[in-house]
């Protein structure tokens, strides 16, 4: 049972989660190159690459003295006999020790790549706790000159919601959030930086509004590529990627009930989430057995990309440290890999091969999953049949006819339904979010310094709160409760 304080209570090192929209917007529009100023290697000597992303993450949770909002990690300090709360502190060691990797790979002379992917639940949670060690360890590999050849953050949402049964308004509310509270930390440079996007459980949305008004979202943002599970996208006539598609980037294509069009360019994560795959460096084994490949009239390296948790199961705590130093000696001692395999990050990648010439319009065309059945249901061959009826009365059609059908989008988890058997938390977010823009959307409108009130400062902060993924992992019980006591303050604000 939580015990609730006032609806009125905000911690009182409140996140930054807004009230810098302007700032925020001019700087993510920034079109500069990344990477490519300080790139130390050559397009032409490489034969494959390999990219390697950790995803870091602990939701704020209504659990602390008199129901003050924590984060789980804390949690798992304050309760070490409980379930696997012993490893708090090995978690913690893992958020940090990429800012002591790294300097140390590139004072022996390797050249390591890393992506780092930090929920804000986790960076509020950090600052919270007084984790200064962890922040300034991170803070080096991010604002250091030295270390930004080597170091890629990706922007996510600030809250680690699943996209597609995130409400649609809430989808920029999330991304924002994030860009802000990021900048907060490592400064507006380090945001201009930030060019790709990680979804939470790399949830793709595949239902055709949503789906455009995430990448509309995404691209009002500043971002320029997103990446996804193989798995959640198709052909455009329905297939599956080919094989070499895999590693390539991809030009992922979205059209809405109106017929409206939007693309991103989208780096494929393959195969499944088991986390052997970065402890083990299971990329890098990968990219050995990859070519060079024709986008266009260019030959490009192959990628290899890959994501995994940073700290969850015993391969993340043991063996990646173990192994992730291996490869780059191995790379440094073979003279970049007697192969051409190098590492690279995402955006690095991007910027390297249209610097040799390849436009974005050579990429592979792609859509989300099964939404070639309901094109072929609509005939979007026709524009004038569409309309948001008829893509409604087509998705109704599928999901009687077809069992395999679904607009719950696909992610690395498909095993799991994050909106089956949840409703008793679906309703009071999608709830609270209808409130939220109800009362504020018409005073944005007249005034958008209102982002400065604490109240809606507040009510934002609950309202993506809510919508945390982990209140629909774990079942039924004490986090659907975390969910209802939080929707009970925001309806409350």
């Amino acid at each position: 049972m939580i015990t609730a304080i006032p609806s009125s209570f905000v911690a009182s090192d409140f996140p930054a989660i807004c009230n810098n929209e302007d700032v925020i917007q001019r700087a993510v529009q920034d079109d500069a190159p990344v990477f490519l100023p300080n790139n130390n290697l050559r397009i032409e000597e490489i034969t494959s690459a390999f990219a390697c992303a950790l995803h870091m993450h602990q939701p704020t949770i209504p659990a602390g003295a008199n129901g003050a909002l924590i984060c789980n990690l804390q949690n798992m300090f304050a309760h070490q006999g409980e379930g696997d709360n012993h490893n708090a502190s090995v978690f913690a060691w893992c958020y940090s020790r990429m800012g002591d990797f790294i300097p140390q790979l590139v004072a022996q002379g390797s050249n390591p790549r890393i992506m780092l992917d930090y929920s804000g639940n986790l960076l509020w949670g950090l600052q919270q706790m007084q984790r200064h060690d962890i922040l300034d360890n991170l803070k080096r590999i991010t604002c250091d000159r030295q270390y930004q050849p080597y170091v890629e953050w990706l922007g996510t949402m600030w809250s680690h919601a699943v996209i597609p049964s995130t409400p649609i308004p809430d989808i920029k509310l999330h991304i924002q959030a994030w860009q802000s509270h990021f900048a907060s930390i490592f400064g507006i440079d380090a945001l201009k930086r930030v060019k790709g996007f990680s979804p939470p459980e790399m949830h793709l949305p595949n239902h055709p509004d949503t789906l455009y008004e995430y990448i509309k979202a995404l691209k009002e943002c500043g971002y320029r590529w997103l990446m996804v599970q193989e798995h959640s996208v198709e052909r455009l006539d329905g297939s599956g990627l080919t094989q070499d598609q895999k590693y390539l980037p991809n030009c992922l294509v979205a059209m809405n009930s109106n017929g409206e069009s939007i693309s991103i360019t989208a780096l494929i994560k393959t195969q499944g989430s088991d986390t052997k795959l970065v402890a083990q460096m299971q990329p890098y084994h990968e990219a050995k057995g990859r070519s060079r490949q024709m986008l266009g009239n260019i030959s490009v390296p192959s990628l290899v990309s890959q994501i995994a948790d940073g700290e969850n199961g015993g391969v993340m705590m043991n063996e990646f440290p173990r192994d992730y130093p291996l490869v780059w000696d191995q790379l440094k001692n073979n003279g970049r890999g007697s192969s051409g395999v190098v590492g690279l990050n995402g955006t690095e990648y991007l910027e390297m091969i249209e610097a040799a010439g390849v436009s974005p319009l050579d990429y592979p065309v792609v859509q989300a999953v099964q939404q070639h059945k309901v094109w072929n249901k609509v005939d979007s061959g026709d524009r004038s049949n569409l309309s948001t009826a008829n893509v409604e009365q087509a998705i109704t059609e599928l999901k009687a006819s077809d069992h395999q059908f679904h607009m719950d989008g696909a992610s690395w988890t498909n095993s799991m339904s994050w909106v089956h058997g949840y409703e008793n938390v679906l309703e009071p977010m999608n709830k609270l979010s209808a409130k939220f823009h109800e009362k504020y959307d018409p005073l944005l409108a007249k005034d958008p310094s209102i982002t400065k009130r604490s109240d809606y400062q507040q009510a934002l902060l609950y309202n993506l709160l809510v919508q945390t993924s982990c209140f629909r992992y774990w079942g039924q019980g004490t986090w659907t409760d975390y969910a209802r006591e939080l929707y009970r303050r925001g309806e409350a604000l």
